[in-house]
């Protein structure tokens, strides 16, 4: 493990407040913000849709549809970014007028992702007039046509890269569109679907339909709590754009202003809802939400968000906890017979660039988790692969800083025609199928190209931090500071120092973590640690000294705000 400081761009021009700390200057300028306009989270400060192609034609579709009765159908994704796109899709045309909108979300153990013919068929029998897909249908070529043939109007609302062609859509949506000049090409899904009804409430109220039909215009950023927990969730970049999204959604949820849904999934994660951060919709809402569309049906959590009722929206989140924890055990097993196999590997030759593992008995659901999980530890691209029906597997890939995974893949198709049945994806993750009886070849391609793209430097794992802090810096005030300069998370990271301290005490808490009092050498300060999930087998440790990679929190217990720091890393000195 390398530790590397963080480098400033070159010849930038930084105009931040002065204000602000010379840390959180630098801080900010290594994350590329150079005025104080991109730290500005008000909502006058996001982009206007018209820039997106096809959004108004979108809009007047759905327009045409309220005004005339029409029935529409959202078809979403089973995971959080599908889950509060379609929730949101939903909740505003109701609020806008819409008679019953109804949605549908493919159970992925039978129809797999996406608009497909077959998930159409059972999108007939409701008899739909037009069709909205949220978080998917930019690869739905199929699926669109026979969507159309059954006499609907098909609108694709999608954040995922297109491929070489496009579907024939009435209308699509996706800021990666080739044609759209939106400028954040880095919305979640539940973002596009949000400039979607936004664009929808200006076409109805431009037509006086709110007025004529005595019905209040919903206000957009009541939907915001849905749009910080899809896009925190389904780990896209924070850029700008998204940044004002979270922020302004946090700020709501932190009110008691959100989906009953939302909060209960936040009460059960033990979370304080008043000092909420981005990472708590990542690490403590998200996976409980995702566990629906791994292991069961993703409608489960859609009724949670849609619940207005607080004790019915705490029935379905304690379904999805339950579901969570059933996760938690599924993915463990598969990670000690992923780790076992990784050890073989290891034991008997090189380490291949490009890992593929696979086990007949693991759970479709729980391979993207296992492949993030084993690309951590091994810090080179990972696909894990489950059985499908038909003699067919899937695997879910994910990748690390510099190797286009989906880009990998679709140059594995060019060079190998027959061994993917289907792909998709982004930068850093992406879904595929193969057949089993090409496994062995697959991970043969798979890692000749992986091999073509790599240096050995980037397969050496490096935690970049933002240097070591001032003594004076070790403070309550430093830490709300940056808390306050979040939302932090994919692309805009929350800041991580080093430094090295002195070990005054150490101790293992819950079985896996090691708690600490570490002294700051240079004021002699005292100061609270706590390490998750470190390696008892070198920790603790009998050195004085020690070096940490390190976050700043605030821990409160009974009424005592105390700084801690969260440890990332930590070595002998």
């Amino acid at each position: 493990m390398h530790i590397k400081p963080r480098k400033l761009p070159d010849q930038q021009t930084v105009q931040l407040s002065p204000n602000l700390p010379f840390t959180l200057q630098r801080v900010l300028s290594c994350r590329g913000v150079t005025s104080a306009e991109e730290i500005d989270y008000r909502l006058p400060h996001l982009l206007h849709p018209k820039r997106f192609f096809d959004i108004q034609k979108a809009a007047k579709i759905l327009a045409d549809a309220i005004e005339h009765g029409k029935k529409i159908l959202i078809v979403g994704d089973f995971d959080a970014d599908g889950a509060t796109s379609t929730t949101l899709g939903i909740l505003a045309m109701e609020a806008m007028g819409a008679i019953e909108p109804e949605y549908l979300v493919p159970n992925r153990f039978e129809y797999g992702y996406g608009l497909t013919p077959e998930i159409v068929a059972v999108a007939c029998e409701s008899k739909p007039d037009v069709l909205v897909t949220v978080d998917n249908g930019i690869a739905s070529i199929d699926g669109v046509l026979a969507a159309k043939a059954a006499g609907m109007q098909v609108i694709v609302t999608d954040h995922h890269l297109p491929g070489d062609a496009l579907p024939d859509a009435d209308a699509i949506v996706n800021p990666n569109h080739p044609e759209c000049e939106f400028e954040s090409k880095s919305l979640a899904g539940v973002g596009v679907i949000f400039y979607v009804m936004s664009a929808l409430r200006a076409e109805l109220t431009a037509r006086r339909w709110f007025e004529e039909q005595h019905i209040r215009p919903p206000k957009m950023a009541d939907y915001l709590d849905l749009v910080a927990l899809g896009t925190v969730a389904d780990v896209v970049p924070l850029d700008a754009n998204n940044r004002i999204l979270v922020q302004q959604g946090i700020q709501r949820i932190q009110s008691g202003h959100a989906r009953p849904g939302i909060l209960a999934l936040i009460e059960l994660g033990g979370r304080d809802i008043a000092r909420l951060k981005a990472s708590d919709l990542g690490f403590v809402v998200g996976p409980r939400l995702n566990a629906a569309g791994r292991l069961d049906d993703m409608s489960i959590g859609i009724e949670c968000l849609l619940a207005t009722h607080s004790h019915v929206a705490r029935e379905y989140a304690q379904q999805l906890d339950q579901l969570n924890r059933e996760r938690k055990t599924i993915e463990s097993e598969m990670k000690q017979q992923a780790e076992r196999e990784l050890d073989k590997l290891t034991l008997n030759e090189d380490l291949p660039n490009g890992l593929c593992f696979y086990e007949e008995s693991w759970h479709q659901g729980v391979i993207g988790i296992l492949a993030s999980r084993m690309k951590e530890k091994c810090y080179r691209p990972v696909i894990a692969f489950a059985q499908a029906d038909d003699g067919m597997l899937k695997g879910s890939a994910r990748s690390i800083p510099g190797v286009h995974i989906r880009d990998a893949l679709d140059l594995l198709a060019k060079r190998h025609p027959n061994l993917l049945s289907k792909f998709g994806g982004h930068a850093m993750a992406a879904g595929m199928s193969i057949k089993e009886s090409d496994y062995d070849a697959f991970t043969r391609a798979f890692d000749e190209i992986i091999t073509e793209w790599v240096t050995p430097e980037q397969l050496e794992a490096v935690i970049y931090t933002d240097g070591e802090l001032a003594s004076e810096d070790f403070s309550l005030g430093f830490a709300e500071q940056v808390r306050l300069l979040g939302p932090w998370g994919q692309a805009f990271p929350e800041p991580c120092f080093d430094g090295v301290f002195e070990l005054i005490q150490q101790r293992i808490v819950g079985e896996k973590h090691l708690k600490l009092t570490v002294k700051e050498p240079r004021s002699g300060i005292l100061l609270d640690a706590i390490h998750f999930f470190a390696d008892l087998k070198t920790w603790p440790s009998e050195h004085d000294t020690a070096r940490l990679v390190f976050k700043l929190d605030i821990n409160e217990f009974r009424g005592q705000r105390n700084l801690q720091l969260m440890v990332d890393h930590i070595e002998p000195s």
